[in-house]
């Protein structure tokens, strides 16, 4: 069997959406990191402060939590974003731009130490992550469902 995928017209907004704005937030949120660093006095080569060794272990690693879990998860986000834009583009480009938006706001909320641990992460408005994270979901099951039916 052969099958030909053409790049439909607008794709030009996933290699924005999940190809290029992606990096410029991870160098936003690492930065934020960096700045925490130096704040905090945590030293490379660690990740993490150690709490009673660093005297504000939890608000730095809150910051660097707030980072971790974009690396964590927009491995698997870009490759659902790249495959549902071959279906639908505008989409999930207008999905990353909420899946990195609300990755900072995540970040934001997680770095509050004002705010509970546990459900500081969505308090500044981060599940705005999830419409964009779900806008590639469907998108790419979308897209595997009619390369399946071809």
């Amino acid at each position: 069997m052969s099958l030909s995928i053409t790049v439909p017209p607008g794709y030009g907004w996933i290699v924005l959406g999940a190809g290029i704005f992606p990096v410029i937030t991870d160098m936003y949120l690492g930065g934020k990191v960096m700045a925490a660093r130096k704040k905090f006095d945590v030293k490379y080569p660690n990740l993490y402060a150690t709490p009673k060794f660093h005297e504000k272990a939890d608000e730095f690693n809150r910051v660097q939590r707030g980072h971790q879990n974009f690396i964590e998860n927009i491995g698997g986000y870009r490759i659902m974003t790249f495959l549902g834009g071959l279906k639908h583009p505008i989409t999930c480009a207008v999905g990353s731009v909420l899946y990195c938006v609300g990755s900072i706001l995540y970040m934001k909320g997680y770095a509050d130490n004002s705010l509970d641990v546990k459900d500081a992460r969505y308090k500044k408005g981060a599940a705005v992550k999830w419409i964009g994270f779900f806008a590639s979901f469907v998108s790419a099951i979308k897209f595997a469902y009619d390369l399946i039916q071809a």
